[in-house]
Parts: structure tokens; C-alpha cells; sequence
């Protein structure tokens, strides 16, 4: 399939339960009991990120979402990778799919340059992440296609997990990934041959390729991410990261510029500054915080912060009333939910056995 037909394609897109009565309701679980708990890249802290045995790790120990990233390849393949450019903390080169390959080695490379093939030769399994001591290494990991992990959760039967997959349109370099439109209509096009497309909600920091995935699936629910940086506050014009909008329009206020694009359920900001800061670090202040939520929520759209691991900053956001973590440790955020008796996402196993 060329780029020039996918273009073409996307040029003609045209842009049973019985009621409650008022003592169920009462009955009902309050919102933070559904917290949605997310397994960044699979649950990084766990097993190497964006491997299928990470993915089924995170739904045997009980998750509600696997978060993870996608790219496309030279040829049209959607993989889940998180970085753009091939990473020699997590790869390394066996040798080249062919003898004189001139693009070999692969380490450094973008996955936009690189056909299937040559991605499938790294190793991105030879040793532990930097920073995660508790990561099982899956040794010889080859990166996988997007379609193998829909096909995992398939096999699981786990009909109550979600999946959150990120575009990583890189709009602020767009020669580093591939054009847009195609990015987008390729993903489309593998979760639309699935069976659990219901499943599936998209993620980006680009929120032009939000409006063109609307465009394509009217009905999926969106989420918009956001590292505050990207909203390119106080500067001239519109970000190239929001799709048009321009958040000094609406104030910089991130909820404000978010809720007009269209499809947008779910708010999804890095929960403070510095990024990887603590609760009660010297500097450190909440991005996602109580205000943020309350805004959200009276716009109807829910706020899930993006990568907390530190169990009082866990602690802290989910008292700010978030409706969800993503997280390199769900495990760890697991474990505080069930000491706050909050309701636990449901372990799947292989064969929908539980």
C-alpha cells in the first residue's frame, strides 16, 4: 500500500440492562471506584516496555488499561515503540536484515526510515532499563506490531480492559515520523480489522492527529495529552502540537483549548513539575490538581495524569479526585488502591480463564 493511496483514501472520508431505581442508585459506586488504572507502556517497572509479556503481565495482575505507543514503519507497519528514534539503552543491533544494508546499524535510526524487517533483527530485550530494578528483562525481545497486542488481548478474553494507544505524531518535528495522515489512518485501519476496537481509545500530544482520527472514527473517545510545555503559552500563534488552537485564545488554560476538539473525553496532563518530581520535594508543584479536575469534570470530561510512580504523589493526585493513573508500576498503585478500598480491575489469564 503506497502513501499517495492512503492520502487518496483519506480525501474521501465524508467528514440490554434494566433501569435503577433511586435505592440502587444511591448504592451505586462514587467515581473513584472505577479509578482507571493504567499500565504505562505494559507496566515498565514490571517487564520490558511494549512487550507482549508485559501487556499479559498487566492483565494478570489486573489492570484497567494498557497505555501504550505506536509508529510506522518504511513499509506501512504500525509497531508499538515508544521512542521515534531507535534507543541503544533498549536496542541493540544483531547484524543487517541483508548483507551491505546501507542503513545499517539500525541503533539511532527512525522507525519511519526502517521497514519491519530490519526493526525485527534488534534486540530490545538485552538488558534492565536504567532506574527500574524491579523490571523483568524479556531476553531477545523483538518489537511488536500493534496488531499482536490487540490480538493478545483477544486471546484473554479480557472484554473489560481498555486500551489507551498513543499516536506519536511528532508534530513539533514532523520529517522524525511519518506524515500525519498516514500515521493516523494506518492505526485506524489495524484497530478497525480487530475485534475489540470497542476497546480502544487514542491518545496524543498532537492534536491535529486527534481531529483527523475523529474524522475517521466519529465515535472513538479521544483523549488529549498534554506536558504544558506543548500548549506554547504566551507565544505567537498556534502551537503545532494543538491542531490549530491557539491556548492563549482560551487563557492557556489546557481544559479550556481541549474541550473544543472534537471526540475529547479525557484529559490526560503530566501530574506536576518538575515531571519526574515528588509530593513534598523543594519546587515541586501539581500541574493536575484539584482545580484542574473540578474544571474538567463540570465539562463532563475525566482527567487521568500521566507517569506517576511515587506512592504519596499517587496518593496525593487520587485525593484531587483524578479518575485514573498512568503508571510505569501498577502494581504498586494497585496496591494502594486496595488500602484505600477503592474497587480492583479484574485479573484476565490466557483462555478467559480468571
Amino acid at each position: 500500500m503506497s502513501v499517495r493511496h492512503l492520502l487518496a483514501g483519506l480525501a474521501l472520508l465524508p467528514a440490554l440492562a434494566f433501569p435503577a431505581t433511586a435505592a440502587q442508585a444511591a448504592q451505586a459506586d462514587p467515581p473513584q471506584a472505577r479509578f482507571d488504572l493504567q499500565a504505562h507502556r505494559g507496566g515498565l517497572g514490571m517487564t520490558t516496555e511494549e512487550s507482549l509479556e508485559g501487556f499479559g503481565k498487566a492483565m494478570r495482575l489486573g489492570v484497567s488499561t494498557l497505555e501504550l505507543d505506536t509508529h510506522v514503519t518504511k513499509d506501512l507497519r504500525v509497531v508499538v515503540n515508544h521512542d521515534r528514534q531507535i534507543s541503544g539503552v533498549k536496542c541493540r543491533d544483531t547484524g543487517p536484515v541483508t548483507p551491505g544494508d546501507p542503513l545499517y546499524p539500525y541503533v539511532g535510526k527512525y522507525i519511519k526510515d526502517l521497514t519491519l524487517a530490519q526493526i525485527k533483527t534488534l534486540d530490545c530485550g538485552y538488558q534492565q532499563l536504567p532506574g527500574f530494578p524491579e523490571q523483568e528483562v524479556v531476553k531477545g525481545f523483538r518489537m511488536v506490531e500493534l496488531k499482536d497486542v490487540l490480538d493478545l488481548v483477544e486471546s484473554y478474553h479480557a472484554r473489560q480492559v481498555k486500551l489507551n494507544v498513543e499516536t506519536k505524531v511528532e508534530a513539533g518535528a514532523p520529517e522524525q515520523t511519518a506524515p500525519r495522515e498516514v500515521f493516523v489512518r494506518r492505526v485506524y485501519e489495524e484497530l478497525h480489522r480487530s475485534g475489540i476496537e470497542r476497546q480502544v481509545t487514542i491518545q496524543s500530544f498532537d492534536w491535529g492527529a486527534l481531529k483527523l482520527m475523529h474524522r475517521l472514527a466519529p465515535r472513538r473517545p479521544l483523549v488529549a495529552l498534554t506536558n504544558y510545555d506543548f500548549l506554547q503559552v504566551g507565544r505567537p500563534g498556534a502551537s503545532p502540537w494543538l491542531g490549530g488552537i491557539d491556548a492563549d485564545d482560551y487563557g492557556g488554560d489546557f481544559v479550556k483549548a481541549a474541550a473544543t476538539v472534537p471526540g475529547v473525553t479525557t484529559l490526560s496532563p503530566n501530574y506536576g513539575f518538575p515531571q519526574h518530581g515528588k509530593a513534598g520535594d523543594p519546587g515541586f508543584r501539581f500541574y493536575s490538581d484539584a482545580a484542574m479536575g473540578a474544571e474538567a469534570h463540570a465539562r463532563g470530561l475525566k482527567v487521568v495524569p500521566w507517569t506517576c510512580d511515587d506512592p504519596a504523589t499517587v496518593e496525593a493526585l487520587m485525593d484531587f479526585g483524578v479518575d485514573g493513573i498512568i503508571t510505569d508500576h501498577p502494581d504498586h498503585v494497585r496496591h494502594i488502591m486496595a488500602g484505600r478500598g477503592m474497587r480492583l480491575p479484574r485479573p484476565y489469564h490466557p483462555h478467559g480463564r480468571s
